[in-house]
C-alpha cells in the first residue's frame, strides 16, 4: 500500500497512480474508469504524491502460523 494505493507490487501501485491522476477530476464517464468522482466535501480531489525514488517492496508476510492444526470439518 502506499498512499491511498493498493497493489501487489510496484508496477501496479504505478498503475494506479497514473490512474487517479487521469481520473481525479470526476468528469462523469462511463465504464472501465478504476476511480469513482470523489464528490463528499464538494472540493477538489487531491493529487497523488509523487512515487519515491525507488522501487517499492511488498511487506513480509508476518502472519503467525496456527500453532495447533484444525480437525476437517464434517462432511468433506
Amino acid at each position: 500500500m502506499w498512499w491511498n494505493f493498493v497493489g501487489r507490487d510496484h508496477d501496479e501501485i504505478v498503475r494506479a497512480r497514473a490512474d487517479w491522476e487521469e481520473q481525479r477530476e470526476g468528469h462523469d464517464r462511463g465504464e472501465g474508469f478504476r476511480f469513482d468522482p470523489v464528490r463528499a466535501d464538494g472540493g477538489a480531489a487531491l493529487p497523488a504524491p509523487d512515487l519515491p525514488n525507488a522501487r517499492l517492496r511488498a511487506r513480509p508476510d508476518t502472519a503467525v502460523p496456527d500453532p495447533a492444526p484444525r480437525p476437517p470439518a464434517e462432511g468433506r
